[in-house]
């Protein structure tokens, strides 16, 4: 068996998830990534980490990368932090999900959804969940 036919096997039946966050949140997104290590688990994440800034000299090439990861994906999950809420990217990667007809979901840690506004996902259908949710909300 060649190597992408393992690697559509290892995937079938997961949820391929495209993560949205700002650079500032490696560490809380890293967590977020390990619980796609859970055998168990039905959720597969692909995303791109940024920490060039926005305007930058290879924000074309970065954008096309992403919107390939995007595309990709079956769903966009916004990791909610205020970081991201102001980032550039996040925003764009919202943006970007929407057009290429991919369901947005946020989600943030915790119980209570956060206090601080995050214009980019108040687009009407966007949920916004506790991580701990985000299993049961995909169905895996």
């Amino acid at each position: 068996m060649g190597l992408i036919e393992q690697a559509k096997q290892a995937l079938r039946g997961k949820t391929n998830v495209f993560i949205s966050f700002a650079h500032e949140n490696m560490d809380e997104v890293n967590l977020l990534r390990g619980q796609a290590r859970n055998e168990k688990s039905m959720i597969e994440f692909n995303d791109w980490s940024v920490s060039e800034p926005y305007e930058s000299e290879r924000a074309a090439y970065i954008k096309q990368q992403i919107s390939e990861r995007i595309n990709q994906c079956s769903v966009t999950v916004v990791y909610m932090t205020p970081y991201s809420a102001k980032s550039p990217w996040v925003r764009w990667e919202i943006e970007r999900s929407l057009e290429l007809g991919k369901r947005v979901i946020g989600v943030y840690k915790g119980t209570s959804k956060p206090s601080y506004g995050f214009p980019a996902l108040t687009i009407d259908g966007i949920k916004c969940i506790p991580w701990s949710s985000l299993a049961a909300e995909l169905g895996g």
